[in-house]
């Protein structure tokens, strides 16, 4: 991505999608709330934190551009690829399907189908991300038949108009502990946005399973959970519910933050840690040399987030609000765009070469197992 370029200005969107009020919001009806919830699955390997141990081992190649993973209670997993719009259908005994075409995507630039996400307590729903040639928006399918023949349902637009351009889409969709279903939009390149409580760029937004408005959301009546965000791609939750998330910055700093409800993370005004008041800072910050960072995972009492022009695995343990961070398998196997839980003690990482610089088999899967920190 080249972090100078302007974004064209596309057409503004009305804030009229489902659950939505037109009522521009103001202020949070609450001060800081950290929305509650169960605790994230867990190795159990202990309170410091687990780290990759050895080579990744590939489990799926031959992908073309990969943006998200969904493994499936039957042990299959769904991938998103971003500009074919097909989702593909990863077995257990590793063969690879196309489970179906989802409509009305139109990749151009970083747009196109990007992240997937299903309810963790009723699989029958397959959530997107989608660019279609006007906006950006969230769909679900009906996920049909079993593990080796899963097949798509009609599609059903449960949010939309967020506002899409060949940059910083934003993208990534997840369930959170609050039953919840949480969606990042970037700004698109038209920075003040991100300032605007009124537009669909540059927040997360937090929504109900079908696309209606929570009625405890930090704004009345607004999908808005938090803004001033320039493009964040990766969003996990820890064991207490405290929600992070992983953004891209512009030339100087790319960022990990906290998520709380209401608050302003202070894009255009400010790059990483700026200390200025009525913005939150990030908890961490990195060169974007280092980073551009996409999907983010929590696991045994440990981060974990796909760099792409980092070309690396960042691995970050916590201690309440601050961290330690180190990085694996830099440039071993190219840009890295997200991070799931694998089978057995393991992580799944996808590769982001295709479209960029191509390695023999890309685009892949490949597993990593744990150990604990010593």
């Amino acid at each position: 991505m080249n972090r100078r370029l302007v974004g064209v200005i596309a057409l503004a969107v009305a804030l009229g999608a489902v659950g939505c009020t037109a009522e521009t919001p103001t202020q949070p009806r609450s001060a800081d709330p950290i929305i509650p919830g169960t605790p994230s699955p867990t190795l159990n390997f202990g309170a410091a934190g687990v780290q990759p141990v050895g080579a990744g081992t590939v489990v799926a190649s031959g992908l073309d551009l990969p943006w998200s993973m969904v493994r499936l209670k039957s042990g299959s997993t769904l991938i998103s690829e971003r500009d074919t719009a097909l989702v593909k259908e990863l077995e257990q005994d590793g063969s690879l399907r196309t489970v179906g075409k989802v409509p009305n995507v139109h990749p151009a630039g970083e747009g196109g189908l990007l992240g997937l996400a299903v309810q963790p307590s009723d699989e029958s729903w397959l959530y997107a991300y989608t660019s279609t040639a006007s906006d950006n928006r969230v769909v679900r399918m009906k996920i049909d038949g079993a593990a080796g023949s899963y097949s798509l349902g009609e599609l059903q637009v449960i949010f939309s108009g967020i506002k899409r351009g060949e940059i910083h889409n934003g993208g990534r969709i997840k369930f959170g502990p609050d039953g919840m279903l949480y969606v990042t939009a970037g700004e698109t390149g038209d920075h003040p946005l991100a300032q605007s409580l009124g537009t669909k760029a540059g927040k997360i937004f937090r929504l109900q399973p079908d696309g209606s408005v929570p009625s405890d959301n930090p704004f009345a009546g607004s999908p808005v959970f938090s803004w001033g965000h320039r493009n964040p791609q990766g969003i996990a939750w820890d064991a207490s519910g405290m929600m992070w998330a992983s953004e891209f910055g512009q030339d100087t700093w790319d960022e990990l933050n906290i998520i709380r409800a209401g608050k302003n993370y202070g894009w255009p005004d400010v790059e990483g840690i700026a200390h200025k008041p009525g913005f939150v800072d990030p908890v961490h910050q990195w060169t974007t040399a280092e980073a551009s960072p996409s999907g983010l995972l929590w696991l045994d009492n440990t981060l974990f987030m796909a760099a792409l022009r980092g070309e690396r695995l960042w691995v970050i343990h916590p201690d309440g609000e601050k961290v330690t961070v180190k990085d694996f398998y830099v440039g071993t196997y190219g840009r890295m765009r997200d991070v799931i839980p694998g089978p057995n003690n393991t992580i799944w990482v996808a590769t982001s070469n295709t479209g960029r610089a191509p390695r023999p088999g890309d685009d892949k899967i490949l597993q990593f197992s744990l150990a604990p920190v010593a």
